[in-house]
């Protein structure tokens, strides 16, 4: 089973949608986690709203923080938010660069997800 974890300040919009996408894309083969340097403790609304679009729940998430993860991971995404994570031990790290969406129009959120969906797609394939 790979293990990957998704990361941003909040943990409430980016590295979610990443983690749904990834239990969405990679079943039970894969062990998705996601987790922030500052999270909310939320879900953010919009985040929820848009991935019900796609038939994921993202009610059944928590917004974690980094000091709850542990172990090691075949990949660690960062979002473009400026977390580097060097404490969390990976075989293979990138940077996504994403824009944050909490203040996005409807379709400009959605173009995020979808660019989400895509990446974590790919991302899984390469593993």
């Amino acid at each position: 089973m790979k293990r990957v974890l998704f990361v941003c300040i909040e943990n409430s919009n980016r590295s979610q949608m990443a983690e749904a996408f990834a239990h969405i894309y990679g079943g039970d083969n894969v062990e998705a986690l996601s987790a922030g340097s500052a999270p909310s403790g939320k879900i953010n609304p919009k985040a929820i709203r848009f991935m019900s679009e796609v038939g994921y729940d993202l009610n059944q998430h928590a917004s974690k923080s980094l000091d709850e993860i542990d172990g090691e991971f075949d990949a660690v995404v960062t979002m473009g938010c400026g977390d580097s994570c060097p404490w969390v031990p990976a075989k293979r790290r990138e940077d996504w660069a994403l824009p944050d969406p909490k203040h996005f129009d409807d379709d400009g959120y959605r173009a995020v997800r979808d660019d989400i969906a895509t990446r974590v797609k790919n991302l899984l394939e390469s593993l």
